[in-house]
């Protein structure tokens, strides 16, 4: 785990740099100023954490790993999306802008080569093949394949991902805590798988970003002194996703590490669109929220009940096979949704006294 250790480090001691050079310029959110439902902090706080994130990894990769063509095109994503997040963090960007920034980098990995060969069939033995059909093309010489389903599969699981945890960073240390838990069994399941296609090792870079969103936190635990903000939010999902891949397809393993953020996620785009409403834009009726609003939870508890969910659910993802661990998000789904409604009843009986 030295891997972590130093990783750790790096994030923890760039964090106050990245604090320093955002308060100088003055790139603060300020709740006061830019006022939104879904804010809840009071507060004028930088939002750099994608910086921390991703210079946090580079220097932990540069020292551990060995650069491979699929490493650099995962380094290369995650530029754009530190770039994209930086950008957002001064500008307030579009969410649209931002949602085709994260399918370009999403693109940059699976023209790579990773993508979703298979998944495990979750109702028999065996595993669903996803590598046809194919479109084979000439480019520079060589022949290359386009795996159809595989990368359309890999696609939407990048940026779904990337998406949804995002949605998940509502309050001070929330998103950087589950994803580093996160990503702590996925490093472990890595282990187990014997076929890694990159040169580099899979297992370290689990542990390698696990151990920046864990240096992230230290300064994100409440009162937080910087915000995870867009950068961070979407390179969890990003690498989350992508690290699934590699360690052997672990769909199924994600999803019930970020039961909560995809149970919430699913929730909140069907609400969204009964609504009327864009699923894109922000609002106060996530899960993080109704546990703020409704059952008046504070922060630091609403952040340690989501590491515990993904705590407990990662323990159970080591030991469960396919099938189990579908029914196991299907009873997230049903507890995570039956809260949420009850919490939106609750909250239009009390508007009517």
């Amino acid at each position: 785990m030295i891997q972590f250790l130093v990783a750790f480090l790096a994030s923890f001691l760039i964090t106050p740099l990245v604090i320093k050079i955002y308060k100088k310029n003055k790139w603060l959110d300020n709740p006061n100023e830019f006022k939104h439902a879904k804010k809840t902090h009071f507060k004028a706080v930088p939002r750099g954490g994608g910086l921390v994130i991703f210079f946090g990894i580079l220097i932990a990769t540069s020292i551990f790993l060995k650069f491979d063509y699929h490493l650099i095109a995962i380094l290369s994503g995650a530029l754009l999306l530190t770039v994209v997040g930086t950008l957002d963090d001064i500008y307030d960007i579009h969410p649209v802008f931002r949602l085709i920034a994260g399918l370009v980098a999403a693109l940059i990995v699976v023209g790579s080569g990773i993508g979703i060969a298979y998944v495990t069939n979750p109702f028999g033995p065996g595993v669903i093949h996803l590598d046809q059909p194919q479109i084979s093309f000439n480019f520079l010489g060589s022949t290359r394949s386009i795996w159809v389903l595989a990368d359309i599969f890999a696609l939407v699981f990048i940026v779904w991902n990337m998406n949804i945890v995002n949605w998940s960073k509502g309050v001070d240390g929330q998103m950087p805590g589950f994803v580093s838990i996160a990503l702590i069994f996925i490093g472990i399941l890595s282990t187990r798988f014997l076929d890694d296609p990159t040169q580099f090792n899979t297992a370290f870079l689990s542990f390698i970003v696990s151990g920046t969103f864990a240096g992230l936190l230290v300064w994100n635990w409440y009162p937080q002194k910087i915000l995870p903000g867009y950068g961070a939010g979407s390179l969890a999902g990003y690498f989350l996703s992508i690290l699934a891949i590699l360690s052997g397809a672990k769909i199924a393993t994600v999803f019930m590490v970020l039961g909560l953020p995809t149970a919430d996620a699913i929730f909140t785009i069907m609400r969204r669109i009964i609504a009327g409403k864009s699923p894109l834009w922000g609002d106060r009726g996530h899960l993080h929220h109704k546990m703020l609003d409704v059952l008046k939870w504070g922060r630091r508890r609403i952040a340690i009940f989501y590491w515990l969910s993904s705590f407990l659910l990662g323990i159970l993802s080591l030991y469960l096979n396919t099938s189990g661990k579908l029914i196991t998000m299907l009873v997230v789904l049903f507890l995570v949704f039956s809260f949420l409604i009850w919490a939106k009843f609750t909250t239009l009986k009390s508007e009517r006294k």
